[in-house]
Order: structure tokens, then sequence, then C-alpha cells
């Protein structure tokens, strides 16, 4: 009798194999074959020089899902990786998709392997800024409407959430930011504190510390998530921190 393949959906975190969870690693390392997208295969190579790797450059979601699942319907143990949390903006609902379709569920099995997000990465070299109810929206509208995407905007804003932006900015999209920056003003005040964060907890972080007011006068691209503060967001510790008080008092 053949062994049952499996496939594994795993977040690697957001880049620097120390803030991988060991979880993922042990994963990672029982594999054999590694899907993904190739800039995120080079954030692991150092582990994965003894594995079969097949990666695949943007917008082949679907190819490296199908790949994963035709490879563990053959036996094999797969991991499929994403950067940050595999479940948020990750591949893990696409794999769960695909499996589903091709019926694949009764011939192979399927685990999903959480990892820190970019958000809850960028929040920690920050300080404490998501310490309060928060929300994450992406604004890359390549699979979703902008008109959608622009009204959860407003609404977290009208909500005075805290809000983590993912996908601020590319090459493609310079516009997006800019028109949720104009929404963002109309329901918070301009002295609201936020943090640029870029290449979170790799080799060249660079964070940014400002205001709503002068956020676009900051560098903004595909690897930055940007968090705004709540009315109650503040700097702290000789302002090397920014907080997001949850209530407590002191």
């Amino acid at each position: 009798m053949s062994k049952k393949g499996k496939v594994y959906a795993v977040g690697i975190g957001p880049g620097n194999i120390e803030h991988m969870t060991i979880k993922a690693y042990n994963t990672i390392k029982d594999s054999e074959v590694i899907v993904g997208y190739k800039t995120y295969i080079d954030l692991i190579k150092s582990l994965i020089h003894d594995k079969e790797i097949i990666s695949y450059g943007m917008k082949s979601e679907k190819e490296r899902c199908k790949k994963a699942v035709d490879l563990a319907r053959q036996g094999k143990i797969v991991s499929i990786i994403s950067s940050g949390d595999v479940g948020i903006y990750g591949m893990a609902g696409l794999l769960l998709e695909v499996a589903d379709q091709n019926k694949s569920t009764k011939t192979m099995e399927i685990e999903i392997v959480p990892g820190v997000t970019a958000s809850v990465a960028a929040a920690a070299s920050i300080g404490a800024p998501i310490m309060h109810d928060y929300v994450s929206i992406s604004l890359s509208d390549l699979l979703t409407d902008w008109e959608v995407i622009e009204k959860r905007v407003e609404m977290a804003a009208r909500g005075d959430f805290v809000i983590c932006l993912y996908n601020p900015k590319s090459k493609g999209r310079q516009r997006q930011i800019e028109i949720a920056h104009d929404t963002l003003l109309k329901h918070k005040s301009e002295e609201t504190v936020v943090a640029i964060a870029t290449n979170v907890k790799r080799q060249n972080e660079k964070i940014t510390i400002t205001t709503l007011k002068d956020m676009l006068k900051h560098s903004i691209d595909m690897f930055t998530t940007v968090i705004i503060g709540n009315s109650k967001t503040h700097m702290s510790v000789d302002d090397q921190f920014m907080v997001t008080p949850r209530g407590y008092k002191i």
C-alpha cells in the first residue's frame, strides 16, 4: 500500500528564520518538497538545500497550489509556503479551495501551520500599537474591487480602530495609498501617530514614526506595512515606542 501524502500550508513569518515558529521550522525540515514564490524560497534557502524545490514567479498562486496538491496525491510530503501567516493574505484558503475542487482530501492530508504576520512583526518593532481593537486591510485591488476596499478603510477609520495596511503600494499601484490617506484624514486627526515599517525583521528593516498628516512624505512600497493609530495611540518611553493603551489604570 502506497503511503498517503500530505501538504502543509506554512507561514514562514516575516523573513528572518529566528522569527519562524518552531512548528513551521520543523515542518519545512521534515518535508520532501518545498513549493513557493521565489522571493520567499530565497528567505529560507539555508533550511532547504537538501529538498526538492519548486519555485514560481508573481501571480502564480493557482499553479503553486495545484502543484502542491498533485505532489501530495503522489505520496509526497509537501510544504507550500507564504511569508507571514499563511492564512492572512496567504496560500491557505486557495490551497483548500483547489484541494476541494479536485476532490483530493481522501487521497492526501492537509495541515495549516500558522506564522507571524507582518502587522504583528511590525508592531513588535514599533512597541505596542495593536494592544486594542484593530483591523487589517490590504490595499491591493488585484482580487478585490477598489470600491470595497475604500469602504472598509472608511468604516475602520470611522470606528476609531487602529488600522494595519498591507500591500499599500507597488510600481503598478500608486494612487490607492493616496486615496486611502484622504479617506483617513476625513475621520481621524491629522496628528494621529503612524508607523511605516518596511522589510520588518529582515536585515534592512526600516521603521519610521510620523503623523497621519505627513504619512505620504515617507517611502512606502510593497514591502511596507503601515500602522495607523487610534485616537488614544501615543509615543512612550522618551518617544521610542508607539503604544495604544489597553485601558489599564496606572
